[in-house]
């Protein structure tokens, strides 16, 4: 083998989900391998059990979060937000045919559920933690969010 096809290989396996390739060719052997990227995970406590919902939505793009504007838009709001307790992706309702958990201008107590965050395929419940109403939705439905990204404001 060459170096130019040695390096094809490489920008192969760079693209793939592949995490090894092992080549033998007329006697020389290539071995590549992608070393895995560790994510750090920080397990939230609920006070509630984590339900599991049947979700059929489908996305096929999903928007992507840009992690300074989320800060920048986080020192924004004022007053109280539910804000993710999670890194998930954000459902407004139960199922795409089902109308939403909450809208704008409805009231909310402590055990509202508000939204769903699905995370490593399970489906949380998330419950409002305040008192309040509705005055605005700060995410759309089948966005990525952050542990912490207000959800939605609260007055």
């Amino acid at each position: 083998m060459n170096f130019k096809e040695i390096k094809e290989l490489i920008e192969i396996l760079d693209q793939s989900s592949l995490t090894e390739i092992n080549i033998e060719d007329k006697g020389n052997v290539v071995n590549l391998k992608k070393e895995k990227e560790t994510e750090i995970i920080t397990p939230q406590i609920s006070q509630q059990p984590m339900q599991q919902v049947a979700h059929q939505q489908e996305l096929a793009t999903a928007p992507v979060v840009n992690n300074a504007d989320n800060t920048a838009g986080a020192a924004e709001i004022s007053g109280k937000t539910i804000n993710a307790p999670m890194v998930g992706t954000f459902y407004k309702s139960p199922s795409p045919e089902e109308s939403a958990y909450v809208q704008v201008g409805d009231s909310v107590s402590n055990d509202t559920t508000v939204c769903i965050l699905e995370a490593m395929k399970l489906f949380n419940e998330i419950q409002a933690e305040v008192t309040g109403e509705i005055v605005e939705i700060l995410v759309e439905d089948g966005q990525m969010v952050e542990y912490g990204q207000p959800l939605f404001k609260v007055k």
